[in-house]
């Protein structure tokens, strides 16, 4: 349960670039008036919390500067009380980071390593950096085009984060992924 809780948390300290200092999430109200923090904005078939992809949006630090993100809990029956989800955010430029959102971080100086299993098949190695003091493990820029196509067709994918002689293990179920993906570069130039 603490990783259903901590993410929403974690998420709002690192929809900002990496080279800005992180600002505290604030809601947003868009000119419906509702305020998107923490929104779903995809729900599945099912009513699990892990089958909701959840959309937030934190203030920069300039004026009227915002960023957005969606997020994904972790499935917890497959995954280590230290692994809460996945987090695909808005960064400058038009990138989009992809994020490992972690219970027990790492040095902020840390330079994991990340193996990702999809669950048609495939399973690629990374060398990844830290954000939010080490809460959080920054993918390089190529797993944003697994975020943008084949994870979008991929059940589930299975992480595995390496830092020293530490393992941090998790499951996280991409259902919803299209459409909240797409949502998410719709908000990402607001």
């Amino acid at each position: 349960m603490t990783g259903l809780l901590l993410i929403p948390l974690l998420a709002g300290s690192l929809l900002g670039a990496a080279d800005r200092p992180w600002g505290p999430a604030s809601p947003c109200t868009g000119s419906t008036g509702f305020s998107c923090q923490e929104a779903p904005i995809v729900a599945a078939a099912t009513s699990t919390p892990s089958s909701v992809w959840k959309f937030t949006r934190t203030q920069g630090t300039k004026d009227g500067e915002s960023f957005a993100a969606i997020m994904k809990t972790a499935d917890t029956s497959q995954s280590d009380p230290d692994f809460a989800g996945l987090i695909v955010r808005c960064a400058p430029k038009g990138k989009v980071d992809v994020l490992v959102a972690l219970i027990r971080p790492f040095p902020p100086r840390s330079r994991p390593k990340v193996t990702i299993a999809a669950s048609g098949g495939g399973t690629l190695t990374f060398d990844a950096g830290m954000a939010a003091a080490g809460a959080a493990v920054l993918l390089p820029d190529e797993v944003s085009a697994f975020a943008a196509g084949n994870w979008q067709t991929t059940p589930s994918l299975s992480v595995v984060v390496r830092e020293g002689d530490s393992e941090i293990k998790g499951m996280v179920a991409l259902n919803g992924l299209r459409e909240a993906y797409h949502s998410l570069l719709a908000n990402c130039g607001q």
